[in-house]
């Protein structure tokens, strides 16, 4: 018999509606339950595509004996943490508070029944006894014991916990902080201290992309041209990433993070909160150096996205599976014979070689394929041209990925969140505007029709779309993200209709999650349900923090329009954050960006005429990779446009007029592309 999830939408909480265990969905029916019978609470909050998610559901609560122990004893809630990420930052706070280190997928936490306070807190819990772990039955049973006779103690300890989750990093903060710019300079010298000379990327194993490091180098680079060690540690890692497991190298598209140092194994799930930054940063880096890895891979991604992650109604899909066939990874992974069966023995020389199927398996008797040897080596290996290794392996790798197309396919979680899709948005945009290519523009597009049409009630978002139907109030990622895509997309092209939709999103930030006592931005609206904390996020996490988001966002648009209001709500958050963001600048590195906005205001380039003329100049503002110009091509006839725009009119007798202004102040107009291109040369 199902249990109650079956009346969910969310496929994480139908994966497990039919577990003998009694899950409540997170809820008001769930909370009077504990509250009634007193029953502590068992609040497990995972993800579709997460691996050992998974592995704990087939050990224990597909287990008849484990469910049978957990209905006796506790009041079990399944939370979708992409649904819920208020809960879950929350519960994921109380782990590292009550564990003293980072916690992850799947979060077991145990609460008091009564407040929702964890007493205690666990990731990955195994049935039976190992790595060091006591199984799941024998745990819940000494929990159980402790809390009912030990009762005091564990008020005692809830008590503690609650003091320092409300006294979390930023709480005690105050405003009254002087502004520098040394943390820019500082986080240049951690990236440094941490990089990877041997495999790129920064740290030890397992390996994470972190794009915000990647973009942060890549916009130090730009300003100090002779900082070459800012950019080999860019082009040697990105090279690395595309090169390695942690890249599909047939279908293309990232997966999370690798288990090694290499990058060569990854944890095969592929989200799309990971792929949209990846997505902006590699057409970056492209119109940057011009390097054709990071064009390719740009390119390959966008397409994966469009043809894998896309919906028919437009909005972009959340995740596809680790697991196929109830194997981690089976869905990518091959054996020599089976790509011998497909390609001819000259398809199969060149890719064996490159790919590393003439090496030993890396990965459960299997070859996940990975660069292993460039082709210009392979080529000059097997006595022929480059020309000819490239059409090769091309051959190749078209056969592979068709086949592999008819293999049971990864599971595909398409609900669509508001958050995750602003990065995919903001990554098709500025993918579509660098590269050329408008097909990616037009995606973005669609994307953000889809939000405004299902996503947008009342003047208020709402964060996930689900089996035909929006649901639960947006959280600050959402308002956050999506203000930033919009301004991005609005570069690649102008509608009216998208400005006046980001000034409506502004004025909800600061109207319902503005912190007016302290400065900075709460994760949850002023109007949210009530939890045991209001996060208020300061670090980078697996998102990049939506105050750091929202105070970059803010002080562009605020320049731009002439909105006092808004700039001060940025400059504000930054003297909010400012002891974490002086002492932790590489936990911070979007706030650093909203730093480096705040000293060093971005140029923009208000270009207005004829929307036939406008092409060629904004193509002529994009040559040179500029990341601190902001180019808006706006259509004589745009309508609505707010007073600071529409005073931008084209000269009469010009065909297009162009405005430069740098902070609050705009040179006079200029009506030839020769002079502005002079103009932004000098600049």
């Amino acid at each position: 018999m199902p249990n109650r999830l079956i009346h969910e939408t969310s496929l994480y909480l139908l994966q497990h509606a039919h577990n003998p265990v009694d899950w409540y969905p997170w809820g008001a029916e769930a909370l009077e339950a504990a509250r009634s019978s007193g029953k502590p609470i068992l609040l497990s909050i995972g993800y579709s595509a997460c691996h050992w998610c998974h592995v704990m559901a087939h050990e224990c609560f597909e287990d008849a004996e484990v469910a049978a122990v957990m209905n006796e004893l506790f009041v079990n809630i399944k939370v979708d943490r992409e649904e819920r990420p208020d809960l879950d930052r929350i519960y994921q706070q109380a782990y590292q508070l009550l564990n003293q280190r980072a916690g992850g997928w799947p979060l077991n936490v145990f609460l008091t029944p009564d407040d929702q306070v964890p007493f205690f807190a666990a990731t990955y819990i195994p049935k039976q006894p190992r790595f060091g772990m006591p199984g799941f039955v024998e745990l819940m049973r000494r929990l159980m014991a402790f809390y009912r006779d030990h009762e005091d103690s564990v008020r005692q300890q809830n008590h503690s916990l609650m003091a320092a989750l409300l006294a979390g990093p930023g709480r005690l903060a105050v405003t009254g902080y002087s502004l520098h710019s040394g943390p820019l300079q500082e986080v240049r010298r951690q990236l440094e201290q941490l990089f990877d000379a041997s495999h790129g990327g920064f740290g030890p194993a397992p390996k994470f992309p972190h794009p915000g490091n990647l973009e942060r180098l890549l916009r130090q680079w730009v300003a100090h041209r002779d900082d070459g060690q800012a950019l080999h540690m860019l082009r040697y890692t990105l090279t690395r990433m595309a090169e390695g497991g942690l890249y599909d190298q047939l279908g293309g598209g990232f997966c999370r993070y690798a288990v090694d140092e290499r990058w060569e194994i990854p944890h095969f799930e592929k989200m799309l909160y990971d792929n949209g930054p990846l997505l902006a940063l590699y057409a970056s880096a492209w119109a940057a150096t011009g390097e054709p890895l990071f064009r390719r891979v740009a390119e390959e991604t966008a397409a994966w996205a469009m043809g894998e992650m896309q919906s028919p109604a437009g909005g972009y899909y959340s995740a596809l599976d680790a697991d196929s066939e109830g194997h981690e990874g089976r869905f990518y992974v091959w054996q020599p014979t089976q790509m011998q069966a497909l390609l001819t023995a000259d398809e199969y020389a060149v890719a064996a070689a490159h790919y590393g199927l003439d090496q030993p398996p890396n990965f459960e008797g299997r070859w996940h394929l990975r660069v292993a040897r460039p082709l210009s080596e392979v080529a000059a290996a097997l006595g022929l041209s480059i020309t000819e290794a490239e059409r090769r392996l091309a051959a190749a790798r078209a056969k592979l990925l068709a086949q592999r197309a008819q293999r049971v396919r990864p599971g595909r979680d398409e609900k669509v969140l508001t958050a995750w899709n602003a990065l995919m948005i903001q990554g098709m945009a500025r993918a579509g505007r660098l590269l050329g290519r408008p097909e990616l523009i037009a995606s973005a597009e669609r994307a953000v029709d889809f939000i405004h049409r299902e996503l947008w009630r009342d003047g208020r978002l709402l964060a996930c779309w689900s089996a035909g139907q929006g649901k639960l109030p947006a959280y600050l990622d959402d308002y956050a993200f999506l203000l930033d895509a919009l301004l991005e997309l609005l570069q690649a092209r102008w509608r009216s209709a998208d400005l006046s939709w980001a000034l409506e999103l502004a004025e909800v930030l600061l109207d319902h999650f503005q912190d007016e006592r302290k400065g900075g931005f709460y994760f949850t609206a002023d109007d949210h349900e009530r939890l045991i904390q209001r996060p208020k996020p300061l670090y980078d996490e697996a998102l990049p923090s939506g105050n750091g988001i929202a105070a970059r966002a803010l002080l562009l648009l605020g320049r731009l329009l002439a909105r006092m209001p808004w700039l001060v709500a940025a400059e504000r958050t930054l003297k909010w954050a400012w002891p974490t963001l002086e002492r932790q600048p590489l936990a911070c590195i979007a706030l650093l960006e909203a730093l480096e906005e705040y000293f060093q205001p971005s140029q923009c380039v208000i270009l207005r005429g004829p929307e036939a003329e406008l092409a060629a100049w904004r193509a002529a503002c994009a040559r040179e990779f500029a990341p601190r110009r902001l180019v808006l091509a706006i259509p004589t006839d745009a309508p609505d446009l707010p007073f600071a725009l529409a005073d931008k009119a084209p000269l009469s007798g010009t065909a297009v007029t162009a405005y430069v202004c740098t902070g609050t102040q705009c040179s006079a107009p200029v009506t030839t592309l020769e002079a502005l291109l002079a103009q932004l040369a000098a600049g």
